[in-house]
């Protein structure tokens, strides 16, 4: 389907032309950027509200992800999901085991949901992702979820792509609280003890907490240092005082799989977007991704330049003798064809 054909299917609202204009931009077909250009003039008119669901693998995200669908639909509101996929070692796909989980909604003619596949990206996000959300905004929907890939601590692009991150974890998961506190639990906006009835929910609950506390600085702030217990604590010993309308990260107990515990996350999403909008935080938010994308697309571009406009790949072959017998390095190389590439003579 040509780019001008896709362009009327989405302006009719064809589910068809959007699920073709996710393929072109996925896979950088000739005219995705004028397909991006178009939906950049559609966003932010319509209210959506950009969700991300992360967390480790087995968390129960998915099922999370379709009770929150379930919930979203009840109030009226279309829904679209990007649910980040494990690539086939095959055929470099998804594999699609998102989209089965959540079969129960997906014959809705106002949910929308595309598996993606990480391609080999790191963050837990696919290369596209933010583009194709770009896309679902465009085309109306009022709720997008994004749902990352799975792969614990290194998830952190999501905090960037929507406007509140969610935070799923399970009992089991309290062991690695440690490991994912200096990663992926920096950046949540709400935190989420799924599959709650299993023993250890409270515990892991409880943990978060207290994690959540020592990183305020308020953990134990009614406990007196050993060390100083008979006279006044100094400045540094004194608890870091938050301005009071900054956002508390609530910590909640869900069972996806029986909705417990859902009704209470929709609220605390409508508690932060509503929060996000009176601190001014939104705008600001949507202003340092809009700033990020921008600079991905001029990566992008610069790096299909190298490619298609220049001999840097044929280059590279040439040397690539010297480099694998110990010749040469790969930085020596590396700055000679930056060097011909910038006089012209790698053209």
């Amino acid at each position: 389907m040509s780019v001008e054909r896709i362009l009327e299917g989405l302006a009719r609202r064809e589910p068809a032309a959007l699920a073709r204009a996710i393929t072109l931009v996925e896979n950088q077909r000739d005219g995705f950027e004028r397909v991006l250009s178009h939906a950049h003039g559609l966003l932010g008119r319509g209210g959506t509200r950009r969700i991300g669901i992360t967390g480790p693998p087995g968390a129960g995200k998915s099922t999370l992800t379709e009770a929150l669908i379930q919930r979203f639909r009840a109030g009226g509101l279309s829904v679209g999901v990007v649910a980040v996929d494990p690539t086939s070692p095959f055929t470099g796909g998804a594999l699609l085991g998102d989209r089965i989980r959540m079969e129960s909604v997906s014959l809705d003619p106002n949910v929308f949901i595309r598996s993606m596949a990480t391609r080999g990206a790191h963050g837990g996000l696919a290369t596209t992702t933010e583009e194709v959300a770009d896309l679902l905004e465009a085309f109306g929907f009022q709720r997008i979820i994004i749902e990352t890939v799975g792969v614990g601590q290194t998830e952190l692009d999501i905090a960037r792509t929507a406007e509140t991150t969610v935070l799923v974890l399970v009992p089991e998961s309290g062991d690695g609280i440690q490991t994912l506190k200096a990663g992926v639990m920096e950046i949540a906006d709400l935190y989420v003890v799924n599959k709650s009835d299993r023993m250890g929910a409270d515990k892991l609950r409880q943990e978060v907490e207290v994690m959540l506390g020592i990183r305020r600085g308020n953990a134990f702030r009614h406990v007196a240092p050993h060390h100083r217990s008979d006279r006044a604590r100094s400045a540094s010993d004194r608890p870091t005082v938050r301005p009071s309308d900054a956002w508390e990260p609530p910590v909640l107990g869900t069972v996806a799989s029986t909705g417990e515990g859902v009704d209470a996350l929709v609220a605390a999403l409508d508690r932060h977007y509503a929060y996000l909008e009176t601190s001014g935080q939104l705008a600001e938010r949507r202003r340092r991704r809009l700033a990020a994308l921008t600079r991905a697309v001029l990566e992008r571009g610069v790096r299909r330049w190298l490619v298609v406009a220049t001999r840097a790949e044929e280059l590279l072959q040439q040397r690539l003798d010297e480099v694998a017998d110990g010749r040469r390095s790969p930085y020596d190389v590396a700055a000679e064809i930056l060097d011909q590439v910038k006089t012209g003579v790698a053209r």
